[in-house]
């Protein structure tokens, strides 16, 4: 009798769970054995930080426990990754030393606000759940002045995120009277919208935006950040009396100490998610995958799921002499909420010939629904 085979996922997040479930759910625990490894001991899915700023979620209601996983004969191991060590077929974690067979890495995005100087000092985090309930007071608080929403870094986890935060925000303000006192600036590095969805999407989320009379400014580059001033490249300033930031994402020092990226660069993977290492794949928000020439798969958690699946089929196949190959389709959706009691959907399909094809949906209360039904079903089938 051979060993049973050791899968190892790094990061408990869309990518890591799916790949997890998709193992156990057509492998028993006596064809493969199956550790997730994560320093924190629940998920969540990110568009709930948006529902604990606008008050309508806790974040104890919007989090799921990890240890569930067991359940599942999937062992989950609450540690820090300190190094990978590609050549011996180990993970090293503050605690103890794992063993691979095949390792599956999706330790997401690193947010590094610190990138910026004064930021941190100045502005708050947008995408920080220690920093939602504090950002909610804020916006509680404020009566009059300036909001800024600005994007320090491309690419950046959730592409519609900040511009659903703009008009949730919108909506605060308009349910406590005060949104003409109030001026909604958006700034944006990048020339559109979003530029991962083509002219044709942003042009749309931009009329949204602008709908709601909020300020959207494109090629801003952040150079730092003083108080109540934000300082671009191109040396203009602009004022704010509170500012939510998207800060910079890198990846983590221990995905380029183990010469999988270049330094604070995402993982390069081709769409069957595997790295130049034998049985090491890599998905979701710490990879790069390249679609065009300006154009890679956007860091979201659909995404990395669809990945997460993908890679989970080609070690069933590997382990079972299968010899099938499957590969990553690039299609999924992002939701946008308008802040109205509606959403839309932003659909994609990355890998569609010649280009990709990218169309944003209506606006409707059904759209809405579908999106608390997306949070439910990957918590309920995950954990």
């Amino acid at each position: 009798m051979t060993d049973i085979p050791h899968v190892v996922i790094l990061g408990g997040g869309f990518g890591g769970l799916a790949a997890a479930n998709e193992l156990r759910n057509s492998m028993s625990s006596s064809q493969v054995k199956i550790s997730v490894i994560d320093k924190k001991d629940w998920f969540m899915v990110g568009f709930a930080k948006l529902w604990i700023i606008n008050g309508t979620r806790t974040f104890e209601n919007s989090t799921g426990s990890l240890n569930e996983l067991t359940k599942k004969e999937i062992k989950f191991i609450q540690d820090e990754i300190s190094s990978i060590d590609l050549q011996n077929k180990k993970v090293k974690t503050l605690n103890q030393i794992i063993p691979y067979d095949f390792l599956i890495i999706s330790m997401g995005a690193v947010l590094a606000p610190q990138i910026i100087p004064g930021l941190v000092e100045n502005g708050f985090n947008l995408y920080d759940h220690n920093q939602l309930l504090e950002i909610r007071d804020k916006l509680e608080s404020i009566n009059s002045g300036k909001i800024a929403i600005s994007i320090m870094g491309i690419p950046y986890k959730c592409p519609p995120a900040p511009f659903e935060a703009s008009l949730l925000i919108d909506s605060m303000l308009r349910k406590r009277g005060i949104r003409d006192s109030v001026q909604i600036d958006f700034y944006s590095p990048a020339p559109i919208t979003l530029p991962a969805a083509g002219p044709e999407v942003s042009k749309q989320i931009l009329d949204l935006v602008n709908s709601e009379k909020i300020i959207f400014h494109n090629s801003c580059k952040i150079k730092s950040v003083k108080p109540k001033k934000l300082v671009f490249e191109s040396g203009k300033e602009a004022d704010f009396d509170l500012l939510l930031a998207v800060p910079p994402h890198i990846a983590s020092t221990v995905i380029y100490d183990s010469g999988l990226a270049k330094e604070s660069g995402f993982i390069p993977i081709d769409r069957d998610c595997k790295t130049s290492f034998e049985n090491v794949f890599a998905v979701g928000d710490v990879t790069s995958l390249v679609v065009t020439e300006n154009m890679a798969v956007p860091k979201a958690g659909v995404f990395a799921e669809g990945e997460g699946i993908t890679v989970a089929k080609n070690i069933i196949s590997q382990i079972q002499s299968k010899g099938n190959l499957v590969l990553f389709d690039g299609k999924g959706g992002c939701f946008i909420e308008s802040g109205r009691d509606t959403a839309s959907v932003i659909e994609v399909d990355m890998f569609s010939n010649p280009k990709p094809i990218t169309h944003l949906t209506e606006s409707t209360s059904d759209n809405l629904s579908k999106k608390l039904d997306f949070e439910k079903e990957r918590m309920s089938n995950w954990l």
